[in-house]
């Protein structure tokens, strides 16, 4: 496997893990679940538009794009990553974020499975090993839930926050191949501002102007630490080790998410939800790199 697509992701994974805690952050300083994804991403994309005008290549690369690959980047901000941050702040906007975190990381499972079912890669007996503790790992962190604590909507939304990111994995996969990790991350992070700043408009849940000073800091830091930083360190591993490598290097998120929210709030699990968040970790380890990506990329 490629080290440095390796370093990459866990890089890019530390960034995403402290997206739950800095969102939290922002929501007790004003920040509607609209506010602050319409903000995360439009300040993402301005981010990433000044970066590549001023990088060496930038301009040239993004017009060199097939229509085709142009549309399908675009889409996946607009149509996969807005759907899928949507569902994940809705989530956190009532659940903990220790708790959230352990939801949406099903998706590396699902992330191998899907990959198996269209014929990307071979089945593997881990595969069923990784299923078997994942199921039982989130069986024991909704049942360990305290009564009362574990809210059904968040529930549903941050499952569906794993689902939908799965699929936006396999389909940046492909893309990852023909477009670079700087081109790609400004136009999923274009369309995602464009596609969540309408929809907040639209909902009335757009109201930047209760958000206070410190609550903007927040804000900015989840577009900058969390979305520039990590989307394209994201996308530059996972162009070299596929997506089933991005992500089980991506395991150390929610690790991330739980120690922060431990250090921050004081979020704390139960005995039976602390044995579910281990098995969901083991599940994602039980799944390996497929050979035939490493030895493509055995030189980066």
């Amino acid at each position: 496997m490629s080290r440095t697509g390796a370093l990459f992701c866990l890089a890019s994974a530390a960034g995403f893990g402290a997206m739950g805690i800095f969102g939290k952050l922002a929501y007790d300083e004003g920040a509607t679940v609209g506010t602050l994804l319409s903000a995360r991403f439009v300040l993402a994309a301005v981010l990433f538009w000044l970066i590549l005008v001023c990088a060496r290549g930038g301009i040239h690369e993004l017009r060199s794009l097939s229509r085709r690959d142009l549309l399908i980047a675009v889409a996946l901000g607009a149509v996969g990553y807005a759907a899928q941050a949507g569902a994940f702040f809705a989530a956190l906007d009532r659940l903990d974020a220790s708790l959230l975190a352990l939801l949406v990381y099903t998706y590396p499972v699902l992330v191998a499975v899907a990959s198996i079912a269209i014929g990307r890669e071979p089945a593997r007996r881990s595969t069923a090993v990784s299923l078997a503790l994942a199921s039982t790992g989130l069986v024991l962190v909704l049942a360990g839930a305290a009564a009362g604590a574990l809210d059904a909507l968040g529930t549903v939304l941050g499952l569906t926050a794993a689902t939908v990111y799965t699929g936006y994995i396999l389909i940046s996969d492909g893309v990852t191949e023909r477009v670079g990790p700087l081109a790609l991350s400004t136009l999923v992070c274009t369309g995602a501002g464009v596609s969540l700043t309408l929809a907040g408009l639209a909902g009335g849940d757009l109201d930047p102007g209760a958000v206070t000073a410190e609550g903007y800091a927040w804000l900015g830091a989840l577009a900058v630490v969390s979305t520039v930083g990590a989307v394209a360190l994201f996308f530059a591993g996972l162009r070299r080790v596929g997506p089933t490598a991005a992500s089980i290097l991506s395991t150390l998120e929610p690790v991330v998410t739980v120690a922060l929210a431990f250090a921050v709030f004081g979020e704390s699990f139960g005995p039976a939800q602390l044995l579910g968040g281990a098995l969901v970790l083991a599940a994602v380890l039980t799944v390996r790199a497929p050979r035939r990506r490493e030895l493509a990329l055995a030189n980066p």
